[in-house]
């Protein structure tokens, strides 16, 4: 059979403008592998493609219980999308836990695939489960459900190979690639030299998943579990070269173009952390870009390493979660004292303390923002995407060298496994980074002062052994000008209010803030981070529903944009979206007197759209009845 083979003659292929696919199983089934290799064959045909991988928190969970099931969520379409879908249209799940605990998102009359040879008595008790699900009236009157025997068919296809059981079961993700490739006319092309990349060294292996992925299409052509497939065409993106990418490989690429465009080394001090670590693994594989990366032995160790980078003159990043953030305060404090350029990122997750390792939300913005002692303000930014990530860190080390002190930016764990087609900009259209280090001294010339000041309040960021530069550098309080220790008060509030000055200085170089949808109106929806691909959808929905509903969604958060207070007070009211329990509905309503109204989730789960159009309805219904919502 060739890759590509050609529709059954008898079934039916339906063209419809985007599907929703979550592959479920144990962690060790391989699901995440097959939702990546879906995403990447969707976007090759052209696809606008939105994911969500969901992980187990443990590392290992006892395999067949609710505990262990790892899921991908892939949304391909033919039109632009925002998110990973809402309901599901199919759900392919290789275990009974799998399929009772995603169950609940899959809309009525939506397919549901199943390996029926795991749903054994011995894996019905993994689960929890008293009888079979898939005998069921209920599932079936329902949903439309396809019990294919997977393993056994596997097996079947790989007899020969000399594979072991357990060897020949690995391959079963590949069978159920190949029947959702057939099932949503996929090519194979592209995760046929993906296995034969991976298992080159390995010819059995290789054999046996080829033979899996073609056995998989084959029986999707001939069962009569399945009468139609279905065809998604291309989406209009803009023209130009895409690649699908993640945030956090798009965080660590936007580094990268950061230091190229400064003319620096990278230097990433880091501890490895979920939902992190990718950042660190992504870098480690460019060291012929000069970049440095350093696994620190705890997350203090981390930023000081950085802020020595920095004081050397190089990039210094760190990154962190929400746990990692806490322990570096102290150090963070000290490049705000120091007046460093310096990168910290916070890849948000479920916290307090070790909280949901694994999943997302937005809590940890007032822990940046105020999370120090003493009055130690650093600007924050926050990526909306995966492919946002790159300008977002372009964006944060042009702030942090023009105005010398350290900069956060947010992301998130679903942001950062995310992934979605990304047009690769033309370096040579991205502006400079300008830096100009302070030339050498001689006796002739005035003393240095390393905390002289420009107009924005930025000092000279003075490399270290340059002739007639030395100046001192520490965490106790500096007199203005000469840098010299100094414990005067009215110095010491002097400082405090520079430092503080000059991070509000940071909104007169930012563009102004853009509002989609009416300048005035019932109702603004204020978003921030990862809310912003179902916050938009949501409100493009209402607007086509004759809704007088705008969305502002915010990348800066300290300082905000200038024209932010003019643009809230623009609306009757104002709701803002949070994975949190209200943080900048706080900052918003203390800082501007508006009278926010929120809609909080901390389940580790992002926002569905329903979820959002459904309070936008009820928000403008009372506004437009005169009801105070």
């Amino acid at each position: 059979m060739s890759i590509d083979a050609p529709q059954a003659a008898s079934k039916r292929v339906q063209v419809v403008s985007g599907i929703t696919v979550r592959l479920v199983g144990d962690s060790g089934d391989g699901m995440q592998l097959l939702g990546t290799q879906l995403t990447n064959t969707s976007a090759l045909a052209g696809n606008d493609v939105a994911t969500f991988p969901d992980f187990p928190a443990e590392i290992r969970a006892p395999r067949g219980t609710r505990a262990g099931v790892s899921g991908f969520q892939v949304q391909f379409a033919s039109h632009e999308v925002h998110t990973p879908g809402d309901t599901l249209d199919t759900l392919v799940a290789m275990n009974p836990a799998a399929l009772v605990t995603n169950l609940a998102d899959l809309r009525a009359g939506g397919l549901i695939i199943v390996d029926e040879d795991s749903f054994e008595a011995k894996d019905l008790k993994l689960a929890a489960l008293e009888k079979n699900p898939l005998d069921e009236e209920t599932l079936t009157d329902k949903y439309r459900l396809a019990k294919v025997p997977i393993t056994k068919l596997t097996r079947t296809a790989v007899h020969d190979l000399g594979l072991s059981p357990k060897e020949a079961d690995r391959c079963r993700n590949f069978f159920a690639m190949g029947l959702v490739y057939w099932l949503y006319g996929r090519s194979m092309d592209t995760t046929m030299r993906f296995i034969a990349s991976k298992f080159s060294k390995l010819p059995a292996v290789r054999e046996a998943n080829e033979r899996a992925l073609k056995a998989g299409w084959a029986f999707g052509e001939t069962t009569e579990l399945l009468d139609a497939s279905y065809q998604v065409e291309p989406a209009k993106l803009a023209p130009g070269k895409y690649r699908n990418i993640m945030g956090n490989q798009a965080l660590a690429w936007g580094l990268m173009a950061a230091a190229k465009l400064s003319d620096k080394d990278l230097f990433y001090g880091t501890y490895p952390i979920t939902p992190a670590s990718d950042i660190l693994h992504e870098l480690c594989r460019f060291k012929n870009f000069g970049v440095r990366t350093f696994q620190a032995e705890d997350e203090i160790a981390a930023v000081c390493s950085a802020i020595g980078a920095a004081y050397g003159g190089g990039m210094g990043v760190t990154c962190s979660s929400g746990p990692g953030i806490a322990l570096k305060a102290e150090a963070m404090g000290l490049a705000v004292m120091l007046e460093l350029p310096l990168i910290v990122i916070d890849v948000q997750r479920g916290g307090p303390s070790t909280g949901l390792p694994t999943k997302t939300e937005q809590a940890d913005l007032l822990q940046v923002l105020y999370g120090r002692n003493g009055e130690a303000p650093i600007p924050v930014l926050a990526a909306r995407s995966p492919g946002d990530c790159f300008d977002t860190a372009i964006e944060a080390w042009r702030i942090a060298t023009r105005f010398m002190l350290p900069v956060v930016i947010l992301s998130d764990g679903y942001i950062a496994n995310g992934s979605e087609p990304w047009l690769i900009p033309d370096m040579n259209n991205i502006e400079k980074i300008s830096i100009k280090h302070p030339g050498p001294r001689t006796e002739a010339d005035p003393p240095f002062k390393p905390y002289s000041r420009d107009q924005l309040l930025s000092r000279p960021w003075a490399i270290p052994g340059t002739p007639g530069l030395m100046h001192r550098v520490g965490g106790l309080e500096k007199a203005n000008g000469s840098g010299n220790v100094s414990y005067d008060a009215e110095n010491h509030e002097m400082m405090v209010k520079l430092r503080a000055e000059k991070v509000a200085n940071v909104a007169s170089i930012l563009p102004p803030q853009q509002v989609m949808g009416p300048k005035s109106g019932q109702l603004l929806v204020v978003s921030w981070g990862g809310t912003y691909g179902a916050c938009h959808t949501a409100v493009q929905q209402a607007q086509s529903a004759g809704m007088s509903v705008a969305h502002c969604h915010l990348r800066h958060l300290n300082p905000f944009p200038a024209n932010l207070g003019e643009i809230l007070h623009s609306y009757e009211k104002v709701l803002v979206p949070e994975l949190n329990l209200g943080q900048l509905r706080m900052l918003l309503r203390d800082k501007y007197l508006v009278n926010a109204m929120g809609l909080n989730k901390v389940k580790g789960k992002p926002f569905a759209v329903s979820e959002l159009v459904s309070k936008i309805k009820e928000v403008c219904t009372a506004s437009g009845n005169g009801r105070h919502a």
